[in-house]
C-alpha cells in the first residue's frame, strides 16, 4: 500500500516532533521530512514532492500565508493549516483557506495528552482527506492509545417522533453541513442567496474562534447577514447562523419560531460541532419545512442525519462528486438513499431559492 507522504512545516521543534509521532503511528501515513520555515520547506519539496503539507502560519524568514500563495501559484499541493487558537491566528487561517488550503487544525497552547487523545484521529483523517482533495492553482513521543468510541447523534439528541409536529409555523429553513472544502462551497452558496431567503443554519467542521472569523468574513461579502450562533438565536429570513467551533448546534421550535440551542456534549462522529446533531434536531422539529444540504467533506458525519431529515419529510440535497473537494460525506448520504436530488455546487442556490418560494 502506498503511504501518504507528508511534509511538516513549523518553527517549533516540539510541534514538528509531536506531529511526526502522531502521523507516523498511522499505517497509511509517512512523514518524509520536516522544516523549520518555508525556505527550508521549499528545498525539501525540490528533493521530494509530498502528497500533503502541514503548515504553521507564524514563522521566521517567510510567513505561512506568503509561502502558501507561492505554492498554490506554481505547484499546488494539499495544505493543512496548523494554527494557534487565537483571534489573529483564526483570521489568518480563514485567509489561508481562500488561498487554497483545504483544512484547519487548531494548535493548542499546551500539548496535553487529553488533546492528542481527542485529536489524533482527527489529525490523521485531515491528512487523508487532504491527500484526496482536488487542488487547483490560485492566482514529544506518544504511545499508542485506545481511541474513544465513535459516538452517534444519540449521545446528544433522541430520534425524532414521526410525524413531526409543525403547529403554528410553515417557515422554511435551509440547513447545511460540510467539512473539508466546505468553506469555499458555503461561501459560493451564500453569496447567491437573496436578502429574503429562508433562514439558514450551518455546521462547518472548524475549531472555535475560527468559526467566528469565518462568519464575519462571509457577512462582509454576502447580501444576507451571517453570524456565529449563540444560545437562543432566532432563525429568521435573510440570516445565516454558523455553529460555533467546539460546540454542537441544534434547532428548537418556540411557538411559531425556530431558535438555536448550543450544546457542549461529547464528540459525535468524532466532531464537535457535528452535522448529524444539527440534522437530527431539524428532523425532530422542522420536518417538511426544511431543506437539507450535505456538502463536500471526508467521512460520514451528516449522512444518517440527512436520511432522518428526508424520512421526516424534508427535501434533501447532496453535492455531486465533480464539484466536491472531497466526495466523502455526500457519497455516504447518496448510498444511504438520503438525498432527494444530487446537484453540482453551482446549481444549488438557484434550486434552493425556487424551493423556498414554493
Amino acid at each position: 500500500m502506498k503511504k501518504i507522504k507528508v511534509l511538516i512545516v513549523d518553527d517549533s521543534a516540539l510541534v514538528r516532533q509531536t506531529l511526526s509521532n502522531i502521523l507516523n503511528l498511522d499505517p497509511e501515513i509517512n512523514v518524509i521530512a520536516t522544516a523549520a520555515d518555508p525556505v527550508i520547506a521549499a528545498k525539501k519539496i525540490a528533493k521530494e514532492i509530498p502528497d500533503v503539507i502541514t503548515l504553521d502560519l507564524e514563522m521566521p524568514r517567510m510567513n505561512g500565508l506568503t509561502f502558501l500563495k507561492k505554492l498554490m501559484s506554481y505547484h499546488p499541493i494539499p495544505v493543512i493549516i496548523i494554527s494557534s487558537l487565537t483571534t489573529s491566528g483564526a483570521e489568518a487561517s480563514i485567509k489561508a483557506l481562500e488561498y487554497g488550503a483545504v483544512e484547519i487544525i487548531a494548535k493548542p497552547s499546551m500539548a496535553t495528552r487529553e488533546f492528542y487523545e481527542e485529536s489524533r484521529i482527527r489529525i490523521c483523517d485531515a491528512v487523508k482527506a487532504a491527500a484526496e482533495a482536488k487542488i487547483k492553482k490560485v492566482t514529544a513521543l506518544l504511545e499508542p492509545f485506545n481511541p474513544q468510541p465513535k459516538l452517534s447523534a444519540d449521545s446528544i439528541i433522541s430520534l425524532p417522533s414521526i410525524p413531526v409536529s409543525l403547529k403554528e409555523t410553515t417557515d422554511k429553513l435551509i440547513i447545511i453541513g460540510a467539512s473539508t472544502g466546505g468553506t469555499s462551497a458555503i461561501q459560493m452558496f451564500l453569496e447567491k442567496m437573496p436578502p429574503d431567503c429562508p433562514g439558514i443554519v450551518i455546521v462547518q467542521h472548524m475549531p472555535e474562534l475560527f468559526t467566528r472569523s469565518f462568519a464575519e468574513r462571509l457577512n462582509l461579502v454576502c447580501r444576507i447577514s451571517v453570524k456565529e450562533g449563540v444560545q437562543g438565536d432566532i432563525v429568521s429570513p435573510g440570516k445565516a447562523i454558523i455553529a460555533p467551533g467546539n460546540k454542537h448546534l441544534m434547532i428548537r421550535k418556540t411557538g411559531a419560531r425556530y431558535c438555536v440551542e448550543i450544546n457542549e456534549g461529547p464528540l459525535v462522529n468524532r466532531h464537535r460541532p457535528s452535522v448529524d446533531v444539527l440534522f437530527r434536531s431539524v428532523a425532530k422539529y422542522a420536518g417538511p419545512n426544511a431543506i437539507g444540504i450535505i456538502m463536500t467533506g471526508m467521512g460520514d458525519d451528516g449522512a444518517k442525519g440527512l436520511l432522518e431529515m428526508k424520512q421526516s419529510g424534508a427535501y434533501t440535497i447532496a453535492q455531486d462528486e465533480a464539484s466536491c473537494v472531497v466526495f466523502g460525506m455526500p457519497k455516504v448520504a447518496i448510498k444511504l438513499g438520503a438525498a432527494t436530488i444530487v446537484l453540482p455546487l453551482e446549481k444549488m442556490a438557484e434550486h434552493v431559492c425556487r424551493l423556498g418560494k414554493d
